[in-house]
C-alpha cells in the first residue's frame, strides 16, 4: 500500500536515561535508527524525518497534575546541583518519592524533566502529522511511556506521552480515538487517562497481571461510568507464543476497531513480548512481533482512513531484539516492508559490537512461521489462551453490538 509517513527523531531523545545498569537503556534506539540507516529508510519516497520540539507544559498538562508537572522541574534541578553530585538527599529524596520518583525503577537524573519533555514532544510532532496530513503515519520510536499516571511516576515513565497525544487529538477534534497497546505490560496509565471518556478505546493485550507489572489489565476492568466497553483487556499467560498470541489479537482488536470506527489509530509497540526479552514472559518470535505490526497497520487503513500514530515502548534486550523489530515496524509504516530473510546490514553489526560488546543479529528474522489458526475455526475451552480470549470478548463484545462466540 501507499504509505507516508513522518519520523519524530533526534539524537537529543538518547538524553531520557536513568544511568548505568538500568534496562531502559537508550541504546536500544540508538540502534534501531541507525538500522533504520542502514536500510535506506529515511530516503524513501513519502518519508519524512524531523526533529522535535519539546513539550510546553499546556501541552504536558493536557494529562499531568500542574503540582506534578512542577516537582518534574524542581526535582530535575535538584539532580543538577554538582555539590550532590547528582543525588538528592534527605527532603529531596522524600518529595521525589511522592511523585514515583527516586525509585530503582524511575531514578533522578540531570535534565529528567527536558529529556522527559522532549520524549513527549516527538510524539506529539508525530500526532501533528498524521492530524495535518502531512503524513499518513506518525512514527515516536523514543515514545510509548505509556506507565506515567497525571499524579506520578511510573514503569519507568515519566510523562505519558502517548496518552498526551490522544489528549491534544481531543482537542482538535478527533471524535473517536482508538489505542492498541501490544507491550508485554498492561498499558495502565493510558487506560486510567480515559477511563471515564467514550471517545477513546483502549485496547490492551499484555502478560497477564498475576505475573507482572503493573498487577493491573484483568478483563473485567471496562471503562468507568458513562464510558462501558471503552477499555478492553487481554490477560495473556506467560509462555504465550506466536501462534497463540496472534490468534488472540485477530480475535478480539479487528472486530472491535472495526465496530467502533476511530478518526485516528494509536498504537504502542513494546518489543518486550519477545522470547528473549529479560523483563517478560512471553515467547513471541521477531517474526511475530512483524506480523503484529503490518496487521495493526493493515487496521488503521480499514478503520481510521490511514491516519496512525504508532510508537515504541518496552523492550530490554538491547541489540538483538529492540532494533530489528522496531525497524521492520517502521519500514512497515513507511510501506516498505523488509523480508525477514534479509540479512542485516554489516556496517549496522560492526557498530553494534562496538558499542555495546554484544554480538549482533545476522537476519532480520528468527525464523518462525508466525501461524495462527483463527478463533472462529472453534473455541476449546481447554486452552488457556482460548480462555483469555473468551473472558475478553465475554467482557466486552456485548457492550460493542458484538456476539462473543
Amino acid at each position: 500500500m501507499t504509505c507516508t509517513l513522518h519520523v519524530a527523531w533526534d539524537e537529543r531523545l538518547t538524553d531520557y536515561h536513568f544511568g548505568p545498569g538500568h534496562p531502559m537503556a537508550p541504546v536500544r534506539v540508538e540502534l534501531t535508527m541507525r538500522l533504520a540507516h542502514e536500510f535506506g529508510l529515511w530516503t524513501q519516497p513519502g518519508v519524512t524525518l524531523a526533529a522535535p520540539a519539546p513539550a510546553a507544559d499546556t501541552d504536558l498538562e493536557l494529562v499531568h497534575d500542574a503540582p506534578y508537572v512542577r516537582a518534574v522541574e524542581a526535582i530535575s534541578r535538584w539532580a543538577e546541583h554538582p555539590d550532590a553530585g547528582g543525588a538528592l538527599y534527605g527532603k529531596q529524596l522524600r518529595v521525589a518519592r511522592m511523585f514515583g520518583l527516586g525509585t530503582a525503577d524511575n531514578p533522578v537524573f540531570p535534565g529528567m524533566h527536558e529529556a522527559s519533555a522532549l520524549v513527549t514532544g516527538a510524539t506529539l510532532a508525530a500526532a501533528r502529522a498524521v492530524w495535518s496530513g502531512s503524513a499518513g503515519h506518525g512514527a515516536s520510536i523514543a515514545g510509548g511511556m505509556h506507565h506515567a499516571m497525571a499524579a506520578h511516576a511510573s514503569g519507568f515513565g515519566v510523562y505519558n506521552d502517548v496518552a498526551i497525544a490522544i489528549a491534544w487529538l481531543l482537542e482538535q477534534g478527533a471524535e473517536r480515538i482508538a489505542y492498541v497497546d501490544i507491550d508485554a505490560h498492561h498499558g495502565d496509565g493510558v487506560q486510567a487517562a480515559f477511563y471515564a471518556d467514550p471517545r477513546v478505546l483502549t485496547i490492551s493485550l499484555h502478560q497477564h497481571p498475576e505475573t507482572l507489572f503493573p498487577f493491573t489489565g484483568l478483563p473485567a476492568e471496562t471503562g468507568g461510568p458513562g464510558a462501558e466497553g471503552s477499555a478492553v483487556n487481554l490477560a495473556l499467560p506467560a509462555g504465550t507464543g506466536d501462534g497463540s498470541w496472534l490468534r488472540a489479537f485477530h480475535a478480539v482488536v479487528p472486530p472491535l476497531l472495526r465496530q467502533f470506527g476511530p478518526r485516528v489509530l494509536v498504537s504502542q509497540h513494546g518489543a518486550d513480548t519477545h522470547r528473549r526479552d529479560p523483563l517478560a514472559h512471553l515467547e513471541l518470535s521477531i517474526d511475530g512481533q512483524r506480523a503484529a505490526h503490518a496487521a495493526i497497520h493493515a487496521l488503521a487503513h480499514e478503520t481510521a482512513g490511514g491516519r496512525w500514530l504508532l510508537t515504541g515502548g518496552g523492550g530490554y534486550d538491547l541489540a538483538d531484539v529492540v532494533p530489528r523489530t522496531w525497524t521492520h515496524l517502521l519500514a512497515e509504516a513507511a510501506g516498505q516492508p523488509i523480508d525477514p530473510e534479509t540479512p542485516t546490514p554489516v556496517p549496522w553489526r560492526e557498530y553494534v559490537a562496538w558499542r555495546t560488546g554484544l554480538p549482533a543479529p545476522e537476519r532480520m528474522t528468527d525464523g518462525a512461521p508466525a501461524q495462527f489458526v483463527p478463533f472462529e475455526s472453534g473455541y476449546d475451552p481447554a486452552d488457556e489462551v482460548d480462555r483469555a480470549i473468551m473472558a475478553t470478548r465475554e467482557a466486552v463484545f456485548p457492550l460493542h453490538g458484538l456476539m462473543p462466540l
